[in-house]
């Protein structure tokens, strides 16, 4: 494990302030390490990757450092520094896979690259040119999974990744995120413990919108896990 790249101390954050979806979330993400989350509906998951997304500015913080230095989640630096990939996604409707990928490689000042290889890993050949508002879910999620890997920020962000994908697709995908991590940190949250077991360095379980338990390396697995999200459940 590497040094922390992203740290956060005390986070709240709320849709309305008469109820709290995050509080006293402190968390560290390490460089070069595939981290999990995982919790039943409702536990904050969602709306986490949001916050870090820049999507939602209802929150609040004690402190938080990227690279060592003071950073605002909606700022220009951070917005540079990470990608995410929601579970869902309507935006550039009107827009193919090529002209979404240019688009977003002209915001990070990006050259467009090949992008072959993980276009025929996710099957996703005869879709390139396709109205992105024309795919089915799985396709759509697949062209924002190819542009993610494609442009390779720092901080990759994936909320419910395998969702939609077709068998081949995900077992692409799980070597896609096993092999990232010589590029920077993947932070995804799944429901499916497969996904988690299989490729994540440190999982951690929310419950009620706080960090209840965290597994790393040798004590991550399914059993485990499951025994964690069933004793969330009978709180």
């Amino acid at each position: 494990m590497g040094q922390a790249l992203l740290t956060v101390g005390n986070l709240s954050a709320w849709y309305s302030e008469e109820k709290m979806i995050l509080s006293g979330f402190s968390f560290s993400l390490e460089e070069h390490e595939v981290a999990g989350l995982i919790g039943l509906n409702g536990a904050g998951k969602t709306t986490f990757l949001k916050v870090l997304s820049g999507l939602l500015p209802t929150f609040r913080s004690d402190s938080i450092c990227f690279c060592g230095s003071p950073v605002d989640f909606r700022g220009e630096e951070f917005k540079l520094s990470r990608y995410t990939v929601f579970a869902e996604d309507n935006s550039f409707s009107y827009f193919t896979f090529r002209e979404y990928l240019a688009y977003v490689c002209a915001a990070y000042a990006r050259d467009v690259p090949d992008v072959s290889e993980l276009v025929r890993g996710f099957h996703f050949e005869e879709y390139t040119d396709v109205l992105l508002r024309e795919l089915s879910t799985g396709n759509r999620k697949k062209a924002f999974l190819i542009t993610a890997f494609a442009l390779r920020p720092r901080l990759l962000l994936l909320d419910e990744p395998v969702n939609g994908l077709d068998f081949q697709s995900t077992e692409y995908l799980y070597q896609q995120i096993l092999g990232y991590k010589k590029y920077g940190i993947v932070l995804f949250s799944s429901h499916i413990l497969e996904s988690i077991t299989l490729t994540s360095d440190r999982v951690f379980v929310l419950e009620e919108g706080k960090i209840r338990r965290t597994f790393e390396h040798g004590q991550i697995n399914a059993e485990e896990i499951r025994e964690a999200l069933h004793d969330e459940n009978d709180r």
